[in-house]
């Protein structure tokens, strides 16, 4: 397998600031290239599929029960079954052909092609090289790694149009959205031939592929699916605040298999990103808090939980690049920004994002996009040497934050118009009224 840093170009710390991720050619070479005896450390092993699982434990039952905290009683159900299944279906899409269009191999800086559809030429022998020169783990875990961030991603974008959409809709928009929207930005972002990745952007563990993403098409989806009935008007508060820090909380602790397993290994590096994921996350939780105490006078466990979320959000770019120090200070200024967002923009503008997906996954990703090229400096406590450029980095992240935006908001509304087209993408007013548990699923969350 040829050496990535070889082949890239790149110093073997710039090109840890960069999520893994290149599914490469893993069959065996010659003997005049293999300069480098390939290790397989079952440590690092191990690691990859704790993470693995602690990424699905943040998807189920973590956002379910966070999600469905936050929405009113009746429509509970809808939001765990929305997840439910946007959770397995993208994961039999990603076996059939997301990983391949997304690491398949392809030299576009747009797509990987079709080089592994049903992961065609992968076995339990095959490895992937990982940051470190000669170390590669089993192609399949990092399969069933990155799988996890795909089903995790849609699944983000439901609490902005939730207790209003078709069930059928939903699943529609996903299909076609992970199809045409998260696996060319995961390639564009992952891939040793994507095009954003070449520009040199800083994306450790997907602020722009998961949480720009979503938070984006969640923004087109609220406005275009409609505000819902009774909004402004009536009372819309969560119906559990006990689960929706339930559901808060175990995100935060699958988060640590989302940032310090994007390392690939077991080592400092993972052990940066473990750090980093506990003090951004407190800082920001802290943050929002104090703004909620000055401005309404009382700090709200509402509030609390949207910190953690938005230092979790901020962080993940940046996680293996940064110092602790400035992980406290980007969660900070995080959820400054995003509280300012889901309080005053989103209400100055009249859009309905339901449990403000754009406000803490959009607007905290672009932050924390933003953010990796300031904080990773060494100067201010990250792990870059004397040559780097903050200002030059800084640019390259905001021009990887601008391609996708655009990317995603073009193609979301497309799909959004088409999916209305096929199936129309509201309920009608008696399925809003009565719930979506009742009107979509026929069941209901409590009995009194």
């Amino acid at each position: 397998m040829n050496n990535i840093f070889k082949t890239l170009g790149l110093s073997a710390a710039a090109y840890m600031m960069t999520l893994p991720a290149m599914a490469q050619e893993t069959t065996t070479e010659t003997t005049e290239v293999a300069a480098v005896v390939e290790t397989m450390d079952k440590g690092d092993v191990a690691w990859m599929m704790v993470s693995t699982i602690l990424v699905l434990l943040m998807i189920l039952p973590g956002l379910a029960l966070f999600y469905g905290g936050l929405v009113r009683s009746k429509n509970m159900l809808s939001v765990l079954m929305q997840c439910t299944l946007i959770t397995a279906v993208v994961m039999v899409i990603w076996v059939v052909y997301g990983y391949s269009f997304a690491f398949g191999g392809s030299t576009s800086p747009y797509w990987g092609g079709l080089g592994k559809l049903f992961l065609a030429g992968v076995t339990p022998d095959t490895m992937i090289g990982t940051f470190s020169e000669g170390v590669v783990i089993p192609e399949y875990i990092f399969i069933a790694f990155q799988m996890t961030f795909a089903a995790i991603t849609p699944a983000l974008i439901v609490g902005a149009f939730a207790e209003r959409i078709k069930f059928k809709a939903v699943l529609a928009f996903v299909v076609l959205w992970v199809t045409f929207a998260y696996f060319p930005i995961a390639h564009m972002v992952w891939d040793g031939a994507g095009l954003i990745f070449n520009m040199g952007a800083l994306d450790f563990a997907g602020g722009t592929v998961v949480h720009i993403n979503a938070g984006i098409a969640a923004l087109c989806g609220c406005i275009m699916v409609g505000k819902r009935k009774g909004f402004g008007k009536d009372n819309m508060a969560p119906h559990s605040m006990t689960l929706t820090l339930v559901g808060a909380a175990l995100l935060w602790v699958g988060w640590f298999g989302f940032n310090a397993g994007s390392n690939l290994e077991a080592n400092g590096g993972a052990a940066l990103a473990v750090i980093n994921t506990f003090t951004a996350t407190a800082g920001a939780i802290i943050a929002w808090s104090a703004i909620e105490a000055i401005v309404r006078g009382k700090a709200s466990m509402l509030g609390a939980a949207s910190g953690m979320v938005t230092g979790l959000v901020a962080v993940t770019p940046a996680a293996g690049s940064i110092g602790p120090v400035g992980a406290i200070v980007l969660g900070a200024i995080a959820s400054l920004i995003c509280y300012y967002f889901v309080t005053t923009v989103k209400n100055k503008f009249g859009y309905d994002d339901s449990l403000d997906v754009f406000g803490i996954h959009g607007i905290g990703g672009i932050v924390g996009a933003v953010g990796t090229g300031i904080f990773s400096a060494g100067a201010l406590g990250g792990i870059m040497d004397a040559d780097y450029s903050m200002m030059g980095q800084t640019w390259i992240q905001i021009k990887a934050v601008a391609i996708t935006i655009v990317w995603c908001g073009v193609v979301s509304i497309i799909l959004f118009k088409l999916v209305d087209m096929l199936f129309g993408l509201r309920v009608d007013d008696e399925a809003e009224s009565i719930g979506l548990d009742q009107a979509s699923h026929g069941e209901a969350a409590y009995h009194s």
